[in-house]
């Protein structure tokens, strides 16, 4: 690998690859596009590895993917025009999420803007809406300065997505290696109000904590724990939170969530708006005092009022609850029986289901066989509506960053991604990425970029022939269904196959267990097309609006 030293003018390109290496970026995901070609060649140079896709969008949801898995900003590289705008969708899914993603853009020539040049379009006007920043690097002496800058902006709490594009001229010009220093890391304060938070918790005898994504991005799962087990207080998750707390903790509860948020007088709740998954506040007993901790400002004023709301770094300010708090986990033993004995009672309920002989097969017999075979660090990838809303209550999740789904923006096709970004942040863990036969219409060419670049992920595909999202719905309300029927036992196994990759059809239960072990021992990218019953309705409770 060729470096460079100080004074040395290089093309813009290697400049970008230079503050990439900087800041510790060893993938760039994208499609090529030749307003990118000396990008490329800056990140050959210094040793970034390059992953193509097949889609924009996929290289988007790739380098959210690889953010997620890691907690280290990603990265991708989209080319001008339709380049930019094929992965807006997955901009758009990380600011819901606050993944730390950079995006760079390919920009027809500055020199002739308003020309007419191939893709020329101004993109920072629509992308700037969701991104913390958005910029045009106009100067080659600027590119250094303004990649670090996003770079870092996209880590900076709250995390999120940042946007930067080049000129097809301006990157392709020279200019003097100037690369700004990592920013320092300052000293995490709490919030203010964590006494009152205190107050409240330490009296509570129904005490409660949800958490969710952001507690994982503010690194608070050790803290989480630490709180929770010196109250004794039961811990409900979902999105990036999962397996902060691993499933198998005995503060752990899943079943008994809707028990523990209605009959809690004290929630805390960490990381997670008050949105549609929580009922928008519904989900919490009318007495429920509610306290919310999170890096940004609550934007949902208009949802359930806070008693207490506190701004700031996670981890110090569940540290400092706790210190004020003291120790007193003995006093909520009660509370945890009621709420043990809720989580008992569900989960009896649901043997009928994880041991349904039926064929095609029930989703959640499709999870009882995947469970026995994912180790406790596998990564799972959920991409789809009910198969997937499935998964969200029968994966076990044991440790942080072991659970992705496209989070509140719901973008289907964002699973294929997600898990090849995973895979290479992790090569050497289990990678299943649980896929609807609907969501694999979005993104499933991208088995052939699993197959290209040797990724072992396992994909396990619930195909009942329907959008069951929303053809169980408007039977419901209508009494028929439009727009939500697939073709029956589509044989996507062969479709994959096609590509490079090993296909399974499962049609009975006894064929799951061993098609999962051989695709998990093989090491090759592998889809498991089971085919589940249509006729499942998934017990939906959540509110769209």
């Amino acid at each position: 690998m060729a470096t460079v030293e100080q004074g040395t003018a290089v093309h813009g390109g290697r400049l970008v690859a230079q503050v990439l290496k900087s800041r510790g970026v060893s993938h760039l995901f994208t499609l090529s596009g030749g307003h990118l070609f000396s990008i490329y060649d800056g990140c050959r140079e210094e040793g970034i590895e390059i992953v193509d896709v097949r889609h924009e969008q996929s290289a988007a949801f790739a380098a959210e993917g690889f953010a997620k898995a890691t907690r280290r900003v990603g990265v991708a590289a989209l080319t001008a025009g339709p380049g930019v705008t094929n992965g807006i969708s997955a901009i758009a899914g990380a600011r819901a999420n606050c993944s730390p993603l950079c995006v760079l853009g390919g920009r027809a020539p500055e020199l002739r803007w308003g020309s007419g040049s191939l893709q020329e379009i101004d993109h920072l006007p629509f992308v700037a809406p969701l991104v913390k920043s958005a910029e045009t690097v106009k100067e080659p002496g600027r590119i250094a300065a303004t990649t670090a800058a996003a770079l870092d902006l996209a880590l900076t709490v709250p995390s999120g997505p940042t946007f930067v594009d080049y000129p097809l001229d301006v990157v392709f010009s020279e200019a003097e290696p100037e690369i700004p220093p990592p920013p320092g890391g300052g000293g995490a304060q709490p919030a203010a109000g964590v006494e009152e938070a205190a107050a409240l918790l330490a009296a509570a005898e129904r005490p409660a904590i949800m958490a969710g994504t952001g507690l994982y991005w503010g690194h608070g799962e050790v803290e989480l724990r630490a709180l929770a087990e010196a109250l004794g207080i039961p811990v409900f998750l979902n999105g990036l939170g999962r397996g902060c707390l691993p499933a198998d903790h005995e503060l752990a509860l899943s079943r008994a969530r809707g028990a523990g948020l209605k009959g809690a007088d004290v929630a805390l709740v960490v990381g997670v708006p008050i949105d549609f998954r929580l009922g928008f506040g519904g989900s919490f007993g009318e007495e429920t005092e509610l306290i919310r901790l999170d890096a940004a400002p609550n934007q949902l004023t208009s949802n359930r009022a806070l008693q207490v709301d506190l701004v700031g770094d996670v981890a110090a300010s569940l540290a400092a609850i706790r210190e004020a708090a003291g120790s007193r986990p003995g006093r909520t033993e009660p509370w945890l029986a009621e709420l043990r004995a809720v989580e008992a009672e569900k989960r009896a309920a649901e043997q009928e289901e994880l041991n349904d002989p039926r064929s095609p097969l029930h989703p959640v017999r499709v999870y009882r066989e995947l469970g026995e075979v994912l180790d406790r660090d596998a990564i799972v990838v959920g991409d789809g509506g009910d198969f997937v809303s499935y998964a969200g209550r029968f994966i076990e999740t044991y440790e942080p960053g072991c659970w992705m789904d496209p989070g509140p923006f719901g973008c289907l096709g964002a699973g294929p991604g997600q898990a090849i970004g995973a895979k290479l942040a992790h090569p050497g863990r289990q990678v299943c990425l649980l896929l609807g036969d609907g969501a694999f219409g979005f993104a499933g060419m991208e088995f052939d970029t699993m197959a290209r670049h040797g990724l072992g992920i396992v994909g396990v595909m619930g195909n009942n022939g329907i959008w069951a999202l929303e053809h169980h719905p408007m039977k419901f309300l209508y009494g028929y269904s439009v727009a939500a029927e697939l073709r029956p036992e589509t044989p996507y196994e062969q479709m994959v196959e096609a590509l490079g990759c090993d296909g399974v059809l499962v049609r009975e239960p006894g064929q799951l267990r061993p098609a999962l072990e051989r695709a998990f021992e093989s090491g090759r990218p592998t889809l498991v097309n089971v085919l589940t019953d249509p006729e499942v309705v998934y017990p939906r409770k959540s509110n769209l609006a």
